[in-house]
């Protein structure tokens, strides 16, 4: 990974992380007792949700690519064989696919059923 994208998603992730407590500023000033823990733990939670379901789908993608350009070049070098190969390729296929639904899947426990929001009270 290049260090000025590694440099930016630190940065994205600091922004994330601070917004709460740049937000609340204000209103932190009339009140003396601010608890940030609900927004923190908020933004902690959509954070790991995204890079749940981004991660997944990118492995994925790139497992679907693969598979894609492997079976191309196996019917480019012999093309009696096709009808087996894209059943393989297909069945691999699915099976790479279903990496990207455990993802979502993942992705919508840390939005709406984590048992952890019940013990912050969201």
């Amino acid at each position: 990974m290049k260090k000025s994208l590694m440099y930016t998603l630190l940065a994205m992730v600091l922004v994330i992380v601070s917004a709460p407590f740049v937000f609340a500023a204000p209103e932190a000033a009339s009140a003396p007792t601010v608890d940030y823990t609900k927004a923190i733990v908020a933004s902690v939670f959509a954070l790991a949700a995204g890079l749940a379901i981004g991660l997944g789908a990118i492995g994925a993608g790139l497992g679907l690519g693969q598979a894609t350009s492997g079976a191309s070049n196996a019917v480019g070098r012999n093309p009696e064989a096709q009808g087996k190969i894209m059943l393989t390729m297909m069945v691999g296929m699915a099976m790479t696919e279903s990496v990207a639904i455990y993802a979502l899947v993942i992705s919508l426990v840390i939005l709406f059923a984590n048992p952890l929001l019940k013990v912050v009270g969201l």
